[in-house]
């Protein structure tokens, strides 16, 4: 069924709220049409690490993030042309409810065209889904292609939950799951964690009942189509910045929060690009010119870190050679004199950046925040659950996107660049670059 070349169908998923079931839908949705033959290309709405690796092994295919203020309109249109040159179906997963943000996938829907298909927590309701829906498509309003009643208890429950609806159909439905894709304090669980969830992600895609002529109803967006939103402009070729330079990247279960665009944008400035494993007590490989620690969970493996000798030695040799470091958020954690995680044992860190770093089960920060550097405004996030108590006075804070207060202080120590943001390298190439260049420790 590869119908690449005359488009694909796209969808959506939203919600009223969190916590409604979106990415399980989207993944056993993805799944299910994945197994169908389509080839599917599935997109998450904001910054976001762990539902994209749980998608990718939905969809068996990257998952990039789509977003109108981080990512940008006229890199959110290429992403998506290229997706409907490449694919038959495209699914992208909104962030919170359908309305809140700014912008809020609403409004990405609206952009670009795009029906929303509502996900409703069915498990405490029935006629009243009929009131919540209407109030979702309205309130926009949006082009609402239907519902999945998430969480369903019978097929008595379902025909109420449809009937409920009046003009708006029912076009999936989902029993409540006796096994529950595993969280944590940052979300989900990383998939490489959980054992057999392919496994799940078939029961998921076998369990949803989904209307296959709905599906084949959807309007086909098409390059031609697309196009007419700009969306055929081919993307500035990057200058090559760091042609010639080899940055090593921290990968492994404690440092795995990495936007792929990041690693793309990196590659297109020309960097050549090594892993090693802080965890594996791996030294930053002699051939880096530059080292990127990504965040992740250093909370979790502050024990085995603290007593990775070899990496650490490695890092303080890195810093004493003058190599540009960039640290975000579980980087910097890692790299702080202690960590103190949630049973309120303390570790030694890498001891780079003067302070300590302690983990508290109240969230500490979450939201779009923007650097401005002098190559340009890199966009990004911030979501923690720990502080950092330091002496060393901030080099620069970021702003909040959309109120424009001051945000994540941003840390220099000689070559050492650190922060809780996270930065979405392709918003500002130029100024991505600049953090692994030797100009960054000036």
């Amino acid at each position: 069924m590869s119908g690449s070349r005359h488009g694909a169908r796209i969808l959506l998923v939203s919600a009223m709220a969190s916590g409604q079931g979106k990415t399980t839908v989207t993944a056993a949705l993805a799944r299910k049409l994945a197994r169908q033959g389509r080839r599917v290309r599935v997109f998450k709405t904001g910054p976001d690490f762990l539902d994209p690796m749980l998608l990718q092994r939905a969809c068996g295919a990257p998952v990039q993030s789509l977003d109108l203020w981080m990512v940008g309109l006229e890199r959110s249109r290429r992403l998506l042309a290229e997706a409907a040159a490449q694919a038959d179906a495209i699914l992208i997963e909104g962030v919170m409810g359908l309305y809140d943000g700014t912008p809020s996938s609403a409004d990405l829907a609206r952009e670009f065209g795009v029906p929303v298909l509502a996900v409703l927590d069915a498990s405490a309701m029935a006629q009243t889904a009929g009131a919540v829906v209407r109030g979702l498509r309205d309130y926009g309003p949006v082009q609402l292609a239907g519902v999945v009643a998430n969480r369903v208890g019978s097929e008595r429950h379902a025909q109420m939950v449809a009937e409920a609806m009046r003009d708006i159909p029912l076009l999936g439905t989902l029993p409540r799951q006796e096994q529950s894709l595993p969280e944590r304090h940052l979300g989900l669980v990383q998939p490489d964690e959980v054992d057999g969830l392919d496994g799940v992600l078939d029961a998921l895609a076998d369990q949803l009942v989904f209307d296959a002529d709905a599906w084949e109803a959807l309007p086909v967006a098409t390059l031609a189509t697309l196009a007419t939103l700009g969306a055929a402009e081919p993307e500035p070729a990057a200058p090559a910045l760091l042609q010639g330079r080899t940055i090593a990247i921290a990968r492994d279960a404690a440092f795995a929060f990495l936007y792929p665009a990041n690693l793309d944008c990196l590659h297109s400035l020309g960097a050549k690009l090594v892993y090693f494993s802080p965890l594996a007590d791996e030294a930053v490989p002699e051939q880096a010119d530059a080292v990127y620690l990504p965040g992740g969970y250093p909370e979790l493996h502050a024990s085995s870190l603290a007593g990775a000798a070899r990496w650490k030695r490695s890092m303080r040799q890195a810093h004493s050679d003058g190599l540009p470091i960039y640290a975000e958020c579980g980087g910097m954690m890692a790299l702080a004199d202690s960590l103190t995680d949630m049973s309120g044992a303390a570790h030694a860190m890498c001891g780079l950046l003067p302070g300590h770093v302690t983990m508290q089960k109240r969230l500490a920060a979450l939201g779009a925040h923007a650097w401005q550097r002098q190559e340009g405004e890199l966009r990004g996030h911030a979501f923690h659950y720990s502080r950092m108590e330091t002496e060393l006075e901030p080099l620069a804070r970021t702003v909040k996107h959309p109120t424009g207060q001051a945000g994540e202080a941003i840390y220099r120590k000689g070559s050492l660049t650190a922060s809780y943001f996270h930065a979405y390298f392709p918003s500002c190439p130029q100024a991505a670059a600049s953090l692994f260049l030797p100009e960054a420790a000036a």
